[in-house]
């Protein structure tokens, strides 16, 4: 008997990987960073590569070793690196490396001198995001710099990317700017007498919405995992992931009864009361205190009062409720129940957080669909 569960679809995932190959012509990066959005990223990334992903692409070294480890062998990119870091495993696994400065780069090529082979870099430039990425007017140094590394057959370029700013709003004007600066980058990248053979730029929403972005290689994330980057769209996508739990104890109570920790709830009638055994530990967001939706015996409700470290309180009214029932936080909707989506909007964030919160937590992740 279980208590809470986070139930992952890897067939969601398939079929999502699929949705998104089927429209494009680029290769495909499956973002599986954030242990995979919360969905596991082993799991995560096996069921992208049954479907037909090409790549994964992660945040850290860490990451991008542990899928070496777990023997993927396709070509994984990691760009979130520290100075420091022992860049020289990821060189010696294969591991494709972001680079946005001229420090970057020469760490890149001590890592590459220890491990014996050159280091795959991919250059970042940035578009216009104000985050990693050389800036325009550093992009020239680097371009020269690392031309020079890769004549010395101390790096391989095998890749420039950057990141969009505002693709999750199609029409953005932003977005053809960005574009714009990043086609300005390739024509400096050709002049410096560098040929990539990946350009990338496209994220979810990109890779959904602006094929002409596409270039070489997309890098969905959000989207592997069914979630839209783009509000009020699906693109027929289907959420991979399901948040329930089975209510611990019950209990009737009078009007006036204040609810949890400052009473920032009052039952306004006698109430059944139904407490749920998830809490801010698990996932659940402390901002959904008195906002948070919860399907229980086939009725949509709302969390009444503060939410717990460890619980939550749910007012049921005069429904029937009984230990041992079925609360589900969010799932993919099709039964009725709250979405990742709805999280989002009743606690002002987005559906990557809330699913990323749920995933790294005490509370077990089961699969289904996984194959032997």
């Amino acid at each position: 008997m279980w208590q809470a569960e986070v139930r992952v679809d890897l067939d969601a995932i398939r079929e999502n990987v699929s949705r998104l190959r089927s429209g494009t012509t680029a290769e495909l990066m499956a973002v599986v960073k954030a242990d995979g959005y919360g969905h596991g990223m082993l799991p995560a990334a096996r069921a992208a590569l049954d479907a037909g992903a090409d790549w994964l692409g992660v945040c850290t070294l860490d990451e991008a070793l542990t899928l070496r480890r777990a023997g993927v062998t396709v070509p994984v990119l990691a760009w979130l690196l520290a100075p420091g870091l022992p860049l020289h495993e990821g060189v010696s696994a294969g591991v494709d490396l972001g680079t946005a400065s001229l420090a970057q780069l020469d760490e890149m090529i001590e890592a590459s001198r220890l491990a014996g082979r050159p280091a795959r870099l991919h250059l970042k430039i940035d578009t216009g995001l104000s985050r990693g990425g050389a800036t325009v007017a550093d992009w020239p140094a680097l371009l020269d710099a690392a031309a020079k590394a890769q004549a010395d057959g101390l790096v391989e370029v095998v890749g420039v990317w950057s990141h969009f700013v505002y693709a999750d709003s199609p029409g953005h004007p932003t977005t053809d700017r960005q574009l714009a600066v990043f086609h300005e980058g390739l024509a400096m990248v050709e002049r410096a007498g560098l040929r990539p053979r990946w350009r990338h730029l496209a994220n979810s929403a990109a890779t959904l919405t602006r094929p002409d972005t596409h270039f070489d290689l997309v890098r969905p994330g959000l989207a592997i995992y069914g979630l839209s980057p783009v509000a009020g769209e699906t693109y027929g996508l289907r959420p991979a992931m399901t948040a329930r739990a089975r209510v611990m104890l019950t209990k009737r109570v009078p009007a006036g009864t204040g609810i949890s920790y400052g009473h920032a709830y009052t039952t306004e009638a006698d109430a059944n009361l139904a407490v749920v055994p998830l809490g801010y530990a698990d996932g659940v967001p402390r901002h959904a205190s008195n906002t948070g939706p919860v399907q229980l015996g086939g009725v949509r409700r709302t969390i009444s009062g503060r939410v717990c470290m460890d619980q939550f309180v749910l007012d049921c009214g005069d429904d029937p409720v009984a230990d041992g029932d079925v609360a589900t936080l969010f799932g993919s909707g099709v039964d009725g129940e709250p979405t990742a989506d709805d999280w989002a909007e009743a606690v002002g964030t987005i559906n990557y957080e809330i699913v990323t919160r749920f995933g790294g937590t005490r509370v077990p992740r089961v699969y289904d669909g996984e194959k032997p």
